[in-house]
């Protein structure tokens, strides 16, 4: 961990206590970005960025407040615990504020696990132009394809430290390097676009540009002359690359601050079949190598690995210390904060039990009825859950993949919903939310 991080911490939290408060927690972070952009085979844009944030979290009794900034000089560090000091005297009490005891902090972690860093030297501007060319010409390359709207290749260097007066200490870093491609087919009023993206902490487990290009220019081109599917009630199959944002809604309704509010659908549903029997949802933040892997979360709590759906059945919520108070539980080790707020629940990698078909043969099992690879809007009643979105992908007819289709809304209930998916086989493993393909059963579309 860098020595810059630590010792501002260090200063924030002594600040703090010199300003009034009774205890504190300090967040310092520091980074570097770099992105390049392609398109028509020239360089479009090309960012660099790097800098430092730091942030503090004061207490004084049962109040609190927050405050930030990006210069992290001694007269800033001094300012700022001064106006957090005095904009906590202002704030409401709140009986569940407060620092993780000592007991409960996490005093052992072993980053070298988790292999967050990727060690290799930073890749140039040049190399990162390289890449999106390579994509670019890749996606032009596929017949049918008109134009490619863009290419990018990206990459990242992220640090934390973080520190508070209850003892806790502690730092990880993380890297990421990406590349994206977004291609057209047809053109005029007959233009269909889609893309392809890939993302690894480390450089060499992404594949080649070449790949993530041709799979956008095929992708655009397998949509060429969409229309309007049929109305009615029909299966959908969720593609594996939009699936997970199904199951998201799930862990939505399942974050400890949409239980405190009593805005979730899911609010009395502890206990119960949220899942068909023999899915589980299972959070293990100790993944190596995956972007939401964590050995501590943002209260320093030790992090561990949990069923949060077991057999269908919902198992607990996703806590920090707040919301774990309020509703009389002990925290998930869930919480995350940014350097300008306080912590807040959320859950880090999951995997949803897969099935035993592929997606072909659910498709087959599907008969007639619609493949959704991307959506569009929203319209979702947290409270309720019900559930409209729009959306486009493949008709399906005799379990095979008739045309494609676009300007369709598919409507229900997720309460409903969650209860009779079948899941495929097909699940990425290197992404945070590992989620197959998923057919429900019974969906209204609105198309034709």
């Amino acid at each position: 961990m860098p020595d810059r991080l630590a010792p501002l911490t260090e200063a924030l939290l002594a600040a703090a206590k010199t300003a009034g408060a009774s205890a504190a927690d300090a967040i310092a972070v520091d980074g570097t970005s770099v992105s390049v952009d392609v398109r028509a085979g020239t360089l479009e844009q090309a960012e660099r960025s790097e800098g430092i944030e730091i942030g503090l979290r004061v207490l004084v009794g049962k109040r609190q407040a927050c405050v930030s900034a990006s210069d992290a000089s001694t007269r800033t560090i001094a300012e700022m615990a001064e106006r957090a000091v005095a904009m906590a005297r202002e704030a409401p009490e709140d009986p569940t504020l407060g620092l993780a005891d000592r007991a409960e902090l996490a005093s052992a972690w072993d980053l070298g696990a988790l292999d967050l860093v990727d060690r290799a030297p930073e890749p140039g501007p040049a190399a990162l132009e390289d890449d999106a060319r390579r994509a670019e010409a890749a996606a032009l390359a596929v017949r049918g394809v008109s134009q490619c709207q863009s290419a990018s290749a990206s990459y990242a260097r992220r640090r934390i430290f973080l520190a508070a007066t209850n003892g806790f200490a502690g730092g990880y870093g993380r890297t990421s390097r990406s590349t994206s491609a977004v291609a057209i087919s047809g053109d005029g009023l007959k233009m269909e676009r889609d893309w392809a993206a890939e993302s690894r902490t480390y450089q060499h487990d992404l594949p080649s540009a070449e790949e993530i290009g041709r799979l956008a220019g095929t992708r655009a081109v397998e949509r060429a002359g969409a229309r309007k599917p049929k109305t009615g009630a029909y299966p959908v199959l969720f593609d594996e690359r939009i699936a997970a944002g199904l199951i998201g809604h799930l862990l939505s309704a399942i974050n400890g601050s949409a239980i405190v509010r009593g805005s979730s659908w899911l609010r009395d549903a502890m206990g119960e079949q949220v899942l068909p029997k023999g899915l589980s949802i299972y959070e293990n933040p100790h993944r190596p190598r995956i972007s939401g892997s964590r050995p501590f979360d943002a209260e320093g709590l030790a992090t561990e690995a949990r069923d949060v759906v077991r057999d269908g059945i919902l198992l607990g919520w996703t806590l920090d210390l707040g919301t774990a108070r309020k509703l009389g539980l002990t925290s998930t080790a869930s919480a995350t904060r940014g350097t300008s707020s306080p912590p807040a629940p959320s859950i880090s990698n999951i995997a949803l039990t897969q099935g035993d078909h592929s997606r072909e043969q659910l498709l087959e099992e599907m008969g007639t009825g619609l493949v959704i690879t991307s959506m569009i809007g929203s319209s979702i009643n947290s409270t309720t859950g019900d559930y409209s979105r729009g959306a486009s992908g493949f008709w399906v007819e005799n379990g095979q993949i008739a045309y494609p289709v676009n300007e369709c809304t598919i409507a229900g209930n997720l309460r409903d919903m969650l209860l009779r998916i079948t899941p495929a086989n097909d699940a990425r493993a290197h992404l945070s939310h590992v989620v197959p393909s998923l057919l429900v059963e019974g969906l209204t579309l609105a198309g034709a």
